[in-house]
């Protein structure tokens, strides 16, 4: 088991249970789950704790499979749950999405731990850096479509 971590931080305009629901929500998920290269995501998920989660990203040209399972469900302060990213040879990792009220905003600070050392840490802060980006503005169009 690696000792690697990320730390990924990301103030988002909306409430906590906003940002919790999001990563709750197959539909919206596949369109801001998309690092870099990725121009979509299938997303399949059993909401509850030992349930599994299965993020199929799509590159161009190439196919990213990410599984895991639910380990901890804490609406609307705490999502835990394992990774297994064929990028990182299908490694169980852990991610913990901790949220934090910040006025009327949320803060996330997302934690990626025993990332294998052969993986490299700028490479993953990146990728979670481009899904938070796009998770703002997901939540910035959901709110305006609300109006």
């Amino acid at each position: 088991m690696s000792d690697q971590t990320v730390i990924v931080r990301k103030m988002l305009p909306a409430s906590c249970e906003e940002v919790y629901d999001a990563w709750l929500d197959p539909e919206g998920m596949s369109q801001w789950m998309c690092p870099g290269p990725v121009t979509g995501a299938e997303v399949t998920l059993e909401p509850h704790v030992g349930g599994h989660l299965r993020v199929v990203m799509n590159a161009p040209n190439a196919q990213f499979v990410n599984t895991g399972e639910f380990r901890v469900l804490e609406r609307p302060s705490m999502l835990k749950f394992t990774w297994n990213a064929s990028r990182m040879g299908n490694v169980e990792t852990l991610v913990t999405v901790e949220l934090f009220p910040r006025g009327g905003d949320c803060e996330l600070v997302l934690t990626h731990e025993r990332v294998p050392q052969s993986h490299p840490t700028g490479e993953l802060q990146q990728g979670w850096g481009h899904i938070l980006e796009k998770l703002g503005n997901h939540l910035v169009r959901l709110a305006q479509e609300s109006r």
